[in-house]
C-alpha cells in the first residue's frame, strides 16, 4: 500500500473514532446542572437526620427491667 494512502485512511478511522467519542460522551453527560437539587436533598437529608438526634436526646433512656 502506498504511504499516502495509509496515512489517508488512519487519518479517517482516526477522526472517525474522536468523533464517536464525543457522540457517545454527548449522550452519557447530563444536560441539566442537578447540583443544586442535589445540594437541597443532601441539606434535606441532614436536616431529618440531625432533628431525629435531637428527638432522640430529648427522651429519657429505657429503664433496664433486667438490674432491678
Amino acid at each position: 500500500m502506498d504511504d499516502d494512502k495509509l496515512k489517508l485512511i488512519l487519518a479517517g478511522l482516526g477522526g472517525l473514532v474522536f468523533s464517536l467519542i464525543f457522540i457517545l460522551l454527548a449522550f452519557v453527560l447530563p444536560l441539566k446542572d442537578n447540583s443544586v437539587n442535589t445540594q437541597l436533598q443532601a441539606q434535606r437529608t441532614l436536616e431529618k437526620i440531625s432533628k431525629g438526634i435531637k428527638e432522640g436526646q430529648l427522651r429519657p433512656p429505657p429503664q433496664d427491667q433486667s438490674n432491678h
